[in-house]
This record gives C-alpha cells, sequence and structure tokens, in this order.
C-alpha cells in the first residue's frame, strides 16, 4: 500500500518518497512562547504528532524536530509589562508547553532548537545570502530581495505583481497600505522586500554582527534551524495553514537561495480551530488554553479524538457538542481498550505474543494512506471496540462470549495497537471502578429484594431506577431464571 499525502506546493495528492529509503527527515514550525498554548496549537501538535506515529508504525525511522520562537516583539512585550526579561518569559511557557503536550499524550520531538541558541547559523546563513546578491545591508538591517528569487509565491499561489506592496512587520509579513514616512520602508529597495536582520533597538537583547547589534527576523530562523538540524532537503515541513504566506514562502526563498535545493519535498498544512463558528481570539472572548480545558475536566483522549475526527486540512469548529460528542466516542473506545484488564484473566488469555488481525490493520492502513485520513482509521477502532463491549456484556451476563477467547484476544491486541498509533490509550487502572459509599452486603442485598418486589408489582420504572442506583456505586446485576446475582466491579 502507498502512502499518498497532499502537498501544498504541488496543489495535488502525491506517493510518498523520501530522500533517503526508509528515513523521514521531519520539521515543525512550532510556537512562539509568550503565552500558554491554545486550542489551535493543540490541533497542530496532535496531528503531526500522530502523523510521526503513523510514519513510525509502517516502518519509517523519523526524526522529528520541533523549534521554540524564543525572541519575538509579543515576548518582549510581555517581558517588559511582568518587568521581567524575554529569556525568563520564554522559559516560563517553555516549561508550560511540556506540561500541556504531556497531558495531551504527546510524545516530544526529537530535538528542540531555539531561535537565541541558532544565532551563528543564522547570521551564516544572512552572509551567504549577502554574498549571493540575494540580501542587501541597510543602516544596521539586513533585507531579502524578494525579485531576485524568481520562484518567489509558489507555495502560497501569490505573485507579486497581483499583490499590493505593503508594509512590513518588525519580521517582513506584507501587510496592505504603504507609510512611506516609516524608516523602515526607506531603507528597502523594494516594498516586498523583508527583514533577514534587525538592528538594535534601546531596552531590547541584541546579539554583535557583522552588521551591527541586532536580532534576527522571523523567517529566517526556521531556514537556519531547518538547516542546521536536517541538512538541506527534509521530507516534510508541516505547519499550520496561517504560516504558508509569508512565513513558509520566506523560508523557501532564503534557504533555496543559498543551496539551489529544495527546502523540502512535502509542505503539509493543517487547517484552523474555530470557536462556536468564529475565530478564536482573546478580543471575541472566546480565547481557550489547553490548561484551562483540561482543568475544567475534559479528558485529554476526548481533545485528542475531537482533533482526529476531522480530515486534519480542513477547518474544525469546537463547541461544547462537538467535545461532547468526543467525550462519548472516547468512553466507547476506553471500553473496548480496558476489555482486556477486565476480563483477560478470566478468559484464559495468555501472556505472548498475539497476533494482530491482518484485514483490520489493512483497513486502517488503507484509511490512513489517504492523505492520513485519521477519521477513516477510527472508523476501524471503533468497529473493535463496539464489539468487545458486547462480548463484555454478554461475559457478565451469561458467563461465557459469544467469540472464542483466542479471537477476543487478537480483536483487542488489534485494537490497543492501533487506537496507540492515534495516540489513544487507557491504562489497566482505569479499570478500577469508582470508591462506592460504603454499602454493605446486606444493604445490597435489600435493595435486591426491593427491586424484585417493583418487578412482581409491573412498576418497571422502579425497577430500573435501583439497578441504575447500584450500578453507579459498582454493583452490577445479572438476572436469570434462578434469581438475580451481583458482583462489585
Amino acid at each position: 500500500m502507498t502512502l499518498n499525502l497532499y502537498n501544498t506546493l504541488t496543489r495535488r495528492q502525491e506517493p510518498f518518497e523520501t530522500v533517503e529509503p526508509g528515513k523521514v527527515k521531519m520539521y515543525y514550525c512550532g510556537v512562539t512562547v509568550y503565552d500558554y498554548c491554545h486550542l489551535g496549537h493543540a490541533r497542530a501538535c496532535i496531528v503531526w504528532d500522530v502523523v510521526r506515529r503513523y510514519l513510525q508504525f509502517i516502518g519509517y525511522q523519523v526524526r522529528y524536530i520541533q523549534n521554540f520562537t524564543d525572541i519575538d516583539d509579543k515576548i518582549l512585550n510581555r517581558a517588559c509589562v511582568e518587568h521581567s526579561s524575554m529569556e525568563a518569559v520564554a522559559d516560563r511557557f517553555i516549561k508550560a508547553y511540556f506540561e500541556d503536550m504531556a497531558r495531551l499524550g504527546i510524545k516530544e520531538a526529537d530535538e528542540y532548537p531555539r531561535a537565541t541558541h541558532t544565532m551563528n547559523g543564522i547570521q551564516r546563513l544572512i552572509h551567504e545570502l549577502e554574498n549571493k546578491g540575494f540580501a542587501y545591508p541597510a543602516d544596521g538591517d539586513v533585507y531579502y530581495a524578494v525579485r531576485h528569487f524568481p520562484e518567489y509565491g509558489k507555495l502560497s499561489g501569490r505573485k507579486l505583481e497581483d499583490m499590493q506592496a505593503g508594509k512590513s512587520n518588525a519580521y517582513g509579513g506584507l501587510r496592505l497600505g504603504v507609510n512611506v514616512e516609516d524608516p523602515e520602508y526607506q531603507k528597502k529597495k523594494d516594498p516586498f522586500d523583508f527583514a533577514l536582520w534587525k538592528a538594535a533597538k534601546p531596552g531590547e537583547p541584541a546579539w554583535e554582527s557583522p552588521w551591527g547589534a541586532g536580532r534576527p527576523g522571523w523567517h529566517i530562523e526556521c531556514s537556519a534551524m531547518v538547516r542546521d538540524r536536517l541538512g538541506d532537503t527534509i521530507d516534510i515541513h508541516a505547519g499550520g495553514t496561517d504560516l504558508i504566506f509569508p512565513h513558509h514562502e520566506n523560508e523557501i526563498a532564503q534557504s533555496e537561495a543559498v543551496t539551489g535545493k529544495p527546502l523540502a519535498r512535502y509542505w503539509l498544512h493543517n487547517g484552523m480551530v474555530k470557536v462556536d463558528g468564529e475565530k478564536m481570539s482573546k478580543s471575541l472572548g472566546n480565547f481557550t488554553t489547553i490548561r484551562d480545558l483540561l482543568d475544567r475536566g475534559v479528558d485529554p483522549m476526548a481533545v485528542r479524538l475531537f482533533v482526529l475526527t476531522a480530515q486534519y486540512r480542513t477547518p474544525i469548529d469546537f463547541t461544547d457538542e462537538a467535545i461532547a460528542a468526543a467525550t462519548n466516542g472516547w468512553h466507547t473506545i476506553k471500553e473496548g481498550l480496558v476489555f482486556g484488564y477486565q476480563y483477560g484473566k478470566k478468559l484464559g488469555w495468555g501472556v505472548g505474543t498475539v497476533s494482530l488481525l491482518p484485514e483490520t490493520v489493512e483497513r486502517f492502513q488503507e484509511s490512513v494512506n489517504n492523505d492520513f485520513n485519521f477519521p477513516g482509521g477510527l472508523t476501524v477502532l471503533f468497529e473493535l471496540a463496539k464489539e468487545l463491549r458486547r462480548q463484555g456484556n454478554i461475559l457478565v451476563h451469561e458467563g461465557k462470549t459469544e467469540t472464542s477467547p483466542e479471537e477476543l484476544q487478537r480483536q483487542w491486541q488489534t485494537l490497543v495497537t492501533l487506537a496507540r498509533v492515534l495516540g489513544l490509550e487507557a491504562d489497566e487502572i482505569e479499570t478500577q471502578p469508582e470508591p462506592s459509599n460504603g454499602l454493605s452486603d446486606a444493604e445490597i442485598e435489600t435493595k435486591i429484594q426491593q427491586r424484585k418486589e417493583a418487578r412482581i408489582a409491573k412498576n418497571f420504572a422502579e425497577s430500573d431506577r435501583i439497578r441504575d442506583e447500584l450500578q453507579a456505586e459498582g454493583i452490577t446485576l445479572i438476572d436469570s431464571r434462578d434469581g438475580t446475582r451481583w458482583h462489585r466491579n
């Protein structure tokens, strides 16, 4: 089976072929560490975590790099407000990032380069661009000459002649409207040129360079980190759709102008997160951080499931109804995942290696190989989980299952394995019931007698109420011709 991916660069789906057979070099544009991570970060990090897991599952050796942008106007502004330093703010929110990702079950990348730790590589890349005629200094700044790179716009599909020239921000993003009085604009040879190096400003951190003290632009940071950690050409460059232009477009222009090689073979972009149909923003009051969501009691696995139920390239709408549906879905899958912990010993399962169901694994891969169609893969998981849940109910009420114990073990092991590919895991401890309120055996027998009397009187609502009450306390009732048996879960 061939893995096919939608490549933003070519705007079509293509077979996945790596630079080096059997190995994947993958880079994800990470977060700017000035605040706690929000739902948008959660989606991106979950998607690329699962992409990496799946590539490893089908046999690739993956080297996964994720950067931290630890110098930025927003970081500096927060440091100013808090009477702190850029480094202290960045360190605090990097620590918070790892805490949040651990709660979501996201595996750590192989390396997390920081922009401030890559200064030599950044300056070396700028120097090479200058020597090749793609960059020019201007009073302590250094700018990239966009028109010198004929392929500029090939990722986003934008053409310079079709865009209104704009004023660049601190990191070179183009905006509509030009302020000809802006000193930065006056330094440029062309309005589309963007900053590679910014001259030092009073009170801001700065690094010495051949062009004077200053700090790098955002785009050059990622180009340098990719090159330093993974080389000239990588297999997958990932990020959100909001990064296609100008960030990833500028990365291509910088890197390929120096190396003469493609920066990445495949450009993959995840869709954005909306909240109740609107773009998430602090000004709208719908800005939700990962830790706020999880601290409200939402199960991290339900968040993962919510993200994976949508095709990764499409927008996704976060609503109370959507997270409730994801929570219900996770409960179903979890019931299947804990089946082995609950009933494996009773069914006489061994502890040796168990072969997976090949047809089921093949169906899972057929779905996911279609541009990481995780929703299709989830369909296979739900089928397995529901069947295991059904067999568990039969076992509880009838003392045996319809399916052989050997086949059930293969089903369970297949579910556990495929769920782990998606990062969906339930521990054995989750099978333990919540502590009861201390009902004694005598009290349970009394309630069973009350339920029996209600059934004789055909008061089935009361009968069901008593059953549900006992179930909530971890007591399962099993009705048979010989009466009602019970056990503590």
